[in-house]
């Protein structure tokens, strides 16, 4: 499929040559941001001033998007014209920060993207602490979109700094988990072993009015070898004890969910992404969990842009094995595949077993590191860089149209 694609391209140029030049060429540009370095509205930019150094003249579209994770809330609200919303909330460690929900273009669906409330950027690396860290926060941004009139809601989950089963955001909302003296625990993950029962006769019944769609970046069951605790303690400083602790008390906090609701969110694809609080979303509220890549696409309706398309670049920080697993790089291709678009890929950095990804349409995966350089130069150079090897892809692409 790769040289199928990539032949027909180089056929394209020619005959675009031949018809009206680079006037008549269309590229889609539909990045993810660079963590923790580009927003993925400034990711798109940089790739565009390349491309036009080569092809000034060509129609480029920009379409950043998201998977769920960080920068999705606003890659929709510039999609649909909407509107941001900020209010006073608690971070994970209970400190006091604005933290901001969207409202889309339609003036009645609420985005709340949770890593602004709980999310590992408002923690300091080497200082975490899980056992302790709460989405308390993010239940307060529900809170207040309720109290807004809201009843509509799109959450997304990635980038968490938290391990607490979603306890603290339904703590927010009123409901109450109970250890054995009949004592309220809410502190975060470390207590999850304590709980064991659950009084709702205080949670939100608005909550019930309302409908929640799940926008997750993975598919992680709650708990298990490829759960919550296991999978992206690491990424958040826990230690072995650590995650042992949370482990053991994830179990407990799904056995008394289930008791109580007849939910079992053990194994539910989805449950376990922000630490688990897709599983808490699942089981408390009127709700679906959809991969987040998937409706970020329908939302910016690109599959009717790619009509038309010669190309589509697409990318994220790093591009690896992962990216197979319903990351934004894979869900573009895939959707540009179908239209028979071939497909760029540009990350910070490249890992092993990305092969898979030519048989989605991908033509070529760079890095736009050009230098050896460490991972601060890298992030503090990404706008430039980005411009640089979107210029050198172009060049190599399309050399015989820039030259008509």
């Amino acid at each position: 499929m790769k040289d199928v694609l990539q032949s027909g391209l180089y056929d394209l140029v020619k005959v675009i040559c031949q018809t009206g030049g680079e006037t008549t060429l269309k590229i889609i540009i539909a990045p993810d941001s660079f963590k923790g370095s580009m927003s993925a509205v400034a990711v798109a930019k940089s790739i565009e001033k390349g491309v036009k150094r080569v092809l000034p003249r060509c129609k480029t579209l920009l379409l950043p998007v998201g998977d769920g994770g960080e920068g999705t809330l606003e890659v929709l609200i510039k999609a649909t014209g909407g509107e941001i919303r900020t209010c006073r909330v608690k971070d994970p460690t209970g400190n006091i920060v604005d933290a901001n929900y969207g409202l889309l273009g339609n003036r009645k669906t609420c985005v709340i993207e949770m890593s602004t409330a709980s999310g590992l950027n408002l923690t300091t690396p080497g200082s975490r602490e899980i056992l302790t860290s709460s989405s308390y926060g993010t239940g307060e941004l529900i809170l207040n979109a309720l109290n807004d009139g809201l009843r509509d809601f799109v959450i997304t989950l990635g980038g968490s700094a938290t391990n607490d089963g979603g306890l603290g955001m339904l703590s927010a909302l009123g409901l109450k988990a109970l250890d054995c003296s009949g004592n309220k625990l809410m502190s975060g993950g470390g207590d999850l072993s304590k709980i064991v029962s659950i009084d709702d006769t205080t949670f939100d019944k608005r909550i019930h009015e309302c409908n929640f769609t799940i926008a997750s970046d993975v598919q992680n069951p709650f708990i298990g070898h490829n759960g919550a605790t296991r999978v992206f303690g690491p990424q958040k400083e826990a230690n072995k004890e650590e995650i042992e602790r949370l482990e053991k008390g994830m179990k407990n906090w799904a056995d008394v969910i289930e008791k109580h609701t007849d939910i079992k969110i053990h194994q539910v694809a989805g449950a376990g992404a922000a630490g688990g609080l897709g599983g808490a979303l699942y089981a408390f509220f009127p709700s679906e969990i959809k991969s987040g890549i998937d409706f970020i696409i329908d939302i910016i309706n690109l599959d009717d842009h790619l009509q038309g398309a010669n190309l589509v670049i697409t990318g994220e920080g790093r591009v690896d094995n992962q990216t197979l697993f319903g990351k934004t790089p894979l869900g573009v291709a895939m959707r540009a595949n179908e239209k028979n678009v071939p497909t760029i890929i540009i990350a910070g950095s490249v890992g092993e077993d990305i092969e898979s990804l030519n048989e989605y349409g991908v033509i070529g995966v760079y890095s736009i590191i050009n230098e050896p350089m460490t991972l601060s130069q890298a992030i503090n150079n990404a706008n430039k860089l980005l411009e640089n090897i979107s210029y050198q892809i172009t060049y190599s692409l399309f050399y015989e149209l820039s030259k008509a």
